[in-house]
């Protein structure tokens, strides 16, 4: 899970906060904190980017909670800016829509209450504007639900809606298979809201823990949590950054033991090790493929029971679009070229990615590679070019909500897409000649990982 957080390309706050708290990086939170500031809006909610207008109802609850669940501090006057701006929001006296039409703001509320009962003494009162409804709620608002009946008290008949809340989820939970499931998870499914039900599941795991419940169950439940992970990972990056807290919190109730000594595995004739001295949060170990039939050997020799996790890995070209809520296609129009029909260094290229979508869906992303050494035109440096960039094609009823011009590629992040036809341009210049392999080009949906749809790239032959 850290590996794919290391490797993870997106840089939204929460992507970027979500992995400080999977790698528990402390140096790197403290370079977010200091920029959370310029992510602020007038009503002091957080913005997933700092160009953005108004920031948002369901990012800054998210950032409250992990942050506090995570044992670090946010600086006080950003935090009571927050505080301040997420309780006009439960009040009403400031509103935010979500992009599309959806009768969800009891659920924004109540996570917004969950978040804000960690930081300050929130009185019942501030309930009233909303419908307690916990049957009907998807269990992402269940367990909000649950974790504010905990925290605040004087709600009226606090036991037995504490006694209904644990009621609704275990009613919901499924253990017959090898992975936890939950009888809601179709409609636990809310991306615009940053929940699933792998997010369900670890926050789940987090209750229980703090509430010191269920303890024969633990176990079990953690078995299935982590049953639920495909390729190491949860769906989304919300619910690795709790499965993170969760797993630690886990270990220190259930695995007190500190490891201590030495690991060491064996693969043929190679031989590795992991001290545990040096390295307390563990190491991968890496072997070259055997070229014959061996075997792999793990012995452990100190304190303690470590956790051993074995993966092969392979690189597998993609040789055919894959399409899975969008459709894709790639074409490289010459804006200034040298020579027809070929490109040559010096060349100025557009890009231009066409995209259909099949629903509508929030924070869409698009990730397209470019040739090693092209640079972009069109970012307002010095000396760069603006005439290259003229007709560059942009859609006023989609605008990005960012677009990231990296060394490696472009990124452009929309906070909404349409079902329908998305046209996304960009302009680099060609300053490196030599055959340059491009990964896939990709466009998914952050919070629906399901939605995605990939694009295989030809070789592109630059000439000198």
């Amino acid at each position: 899970m850290r590996d794919w957080m290391r490797r993870y390309p997106y840089s939204c706050l929460e992507q970027l906060i979500s992995q400080a708290v999977v790698l528990r990086d402390l140096e790197q939170w403290q370079q977010i904190a200091a920029i959370l500031p310029s992510h602020l809006d007038s009503d002091g909610l957080l913005k997933y980017f700092p160009a953005m207008e108004q920031g948002s109802e369901v990012l800054t609850p998210y950032a409250l909670s992990i942050v506090h669940e995570a044992g670090w501090e946010i600086p006080s006057e950003v935090r009571e800016r927050m505080i301040q701006g997420l309780q006009r929001f439960v009040e009403g006296t400031i509103q935010r829509w979500p992009p599309f039409a959806a009768v969800d703001l009891a659920l924004r509320k109540l996570t917004a209450v969950e978040a804000l009962s960690r930081y300050t003494t929130v009185k019942p009162q501030v309930l009233g504007s909303i419908i307690i409804e916990p049957n009907l709620w998807p269990t992402s608002a269940v367990l909000d639900w649950w974790s504010v009946l905990h925290r605040v008290p004087g709600i009226r008949n606090q036991g037995s809606q504490l006694r209904q809340a644990e009621q609704i989820v275990r009613s919901r939970l499924n253990l017959q298979g090898r992975a936890l499931g939950f009888s809601s998870a179709n409609p636990d499914g809310l991306w615009w809201l940053m929940t699933s039900a792998d997010t369900n599941a670890v926050r789940l795991m987090l209750l229980l823990l703090e509430q010191r419940l269920w303890q024969e169950d633990l176990p079990r439940l953690l078995n299935g949590t982590l049953a639920r992970q495909q390729h190491e990972t949860w769906d989304l990056t919300v619910a690795n950054a709790w499965g993170a807290l969760a797993i630690e919190k886990f270990s220190q109730m259930f695995e007190k033991t500190p490891i201590g000594g030495t690991t060491t595995a064996s693969l043929g004739s190679a031989v590795r090790e992991v001290t545990w001295a040096h390295t307390p949060q563990g190491d991968a170990l890496a072997f070259p493929w055997p070229g014959t039939d061996t075997t792999l050997t793990v012995d452990h020799v100190g304190a303690g029971h470590p956790w051993v996790t074995l993966e092969a890995t392979a690189a597998i070209p993609l040789k055919a679009s894959l399409v899975s809520g969008y459709r894709l296609t790639k074409s490289l129009i010459p804006v200034d070229a040298s020579t027809a029909g070929r490109f040559t260094r010096g060349d100025i290229v557009r890009v231009r990615l066409e995209i259909k979508a099949d629903r509508d869906m929030t924070w869409v992303v698009v990730n397209d590679l470019i040739p090693a050494g092209a640079s972009h035109l069109g970012t307002g440096l010095g000396r760069d070019s603006q005439l290259s960039v003229q007709g560059e094609e942009r859609q006023a009823h989609t605008r990005s909500a960012f677009e990231e011009r990296a060394f490696d590629g472009f990124r452009a992040y929309y906070e909404f897409v349409p079902k329908g036809s998305l046209i996304v341009e960009y302009t680099v210049r060609l300053n490196q000649s030599g055959r340059f392999n491009l990964p896939p080009t990709r466009v998914e949906a952050l919070y629906a990982p399901e939605m995605f749809g990939e694009l295989p790239n030809d070789v592109v032959e630059v000439r000198p």
